[in-house]
């Protein structure tokens, strides 16, 4: 056997084409300068890889990393990434003295404050602390009326050496639609908050509130830094509005090859239900991907690519397969009936979209990307490299 023999291909695969991760960094660095970008990296980068797409947005410009989780965090380190890196979603169990100790800042919005101190206290380390008011979302965040108490109380315990403020952040909840009156509400609150911890003496590094949708459409918001999860990976936060019309480019791309083709008559069911039936004799392709992989079970008439053309799914969507109507017959077992082509769910130019999955599922395109399974390969490839 040769040893320089190619690996066989993955059955399911998530291709990530680093080159588009790299053009969506710069993009938007471009865009918000002189405002930072933090790359977000949670839920393990939205499925594409955190330490990958870590590393790949800090070489294109990105200035921080972003995770909810304080153990997403000191993965990241555990990895070597070294870079200022927030998290900002705890419970009363999170470890914070390992994160203090990981130099990790973290996000807080009020009863973490005194757990923090205490893991600083105990190991002798400042630890580094962005405050979060409630500007709207009603999720974390200091509720406003108690905001200048809670500025109080870190600015009590950074005289004291158990921590330095370094950041003031809130959340927008509803950037992703321009029109909205609410983000400018919450703006307004945020400068407020802002002013409120300024004169009471924070000298603050960074001022954030800008998520993707608002880093591309509210240049009033990106202060210090803006927070890019869903534009890292090329996808738009808009409906209607494609990515390419903001300048990004879609970095994953799911596919995996046709297992059966089968010739059925008319009147047969299809799938658990049998929630469809053939209208007419027809060939039936079985594509190997279900819900066990991350695709909804309800994205019924989610698009399939298969050599040029785009084939809706018929009937449910299953654990671990899906099927497809060729609407053609006299081809099972010629050679010609794509078993074993090529089946691309979604991807970059000529394939289907997230957006369109997203659509047939009743959902976002954050969950169709973030839900793909670990059963799933990811394999990086780098588009600039293949044409250098």
């Amino acid at each position: 056997m040769n040893d320089q023999q190619a690996p066989p291909a993955a059955e399911r695969q998530a291709l990530i084409d680093l080159a588009a991760v790299r053009h969506n960094v710069r993009h938007l660095v471009h865009l918000v300068s002189p405002a930072r970008v933090m790359a977000v990296v949670k839920a393990d980068a939205y499925g594409h890889g955190a330490e990958q797409m870590a590393r790949t947005a800090l070489e294109a410009g990105a200035s921080w990393l972003g995770v909810a989780h304080i153990s997403e965090a000191l993965a990241l380190r555990g990895a070597g990434v070294s870079a200022p890196l927030l998290a900002w979603l705890h419970t009363v169990d999170s470890p914070f003295a390992e994160a203090v100790a990981a130099n990790v800042d973290l996000g807080l919005s009020g009863w973490e404050l005194e757990r923090v101190v205490e893991a600083a206290r105990e190991l002798q380390i400042p630890a580094r602390v962005h405050l979060k008011i409630d500007t709207g979302l009603g999720r974390n965040g200091c509720p406003p009326d108690q905001w200048e108490a809670f500025v109080g109380r870190a600015l009590a315990y950074q005289e004291e050496g158990l921590l330095r403020v370094v950041g003031i952040f809130s959340h927008f909840s509803v950037a992703d639609e321009p029109d909205r009156p609410e983000t400018d509400e919450q703006l307004e609150r945020f400068r407020t908050a802002v002013a409120v911890a300024e004169d009471a003496g924070v000298d603050h590094e960074v001022r954030h509130i800008a998520n993707t949708p608002a880093a591309l459409s509210r240049p009033d918001s990106h202060f210090d830094m803006v927070r890019v999860g869903l534009g890292l990976y090329g996808l738009s936060p808009f409906p209607g509005q494609a990515p390419a019309e903001l300048g990004l480019r879609p970095a994953m791309t799911l596919k995996t090859s046709i297992a059966n083709c089968k010739e059925v008559p008319a009147g047969q069911g299809v799938s658990y239900g049998l929630r469809y039936s053939t209208s007419e004799p027809t060939t039936l392709a079985l594509v190997p991907l279900g819900y066990a992989d991350g695709v909804p079970r309800v994205g019924t008439g989610g698009p399939v690519w298969v050599d040029g053309t785009v084939y809706p799914v018929v009937g449910r969507i299953a654990m671990d397969q899906m099927v497809i109507d060729l609407k053609t017959t006299g081809i099972a077992g010629t050679g010609k009936d794509l078993v074993g082509r090529e089946a691309v769910l979604f991807g970059g130019v000529g394939m289907p979209s997230v957006d369109e999955w997203a659509d047939a599922a009743g959902s976002i395109n954050y969950e169709i990307i973030t839900r793909i399974s670990s059963r799933v390969e990811r394999k990086y490839t780098d588009s600039e490299a293949a044409t250098a």
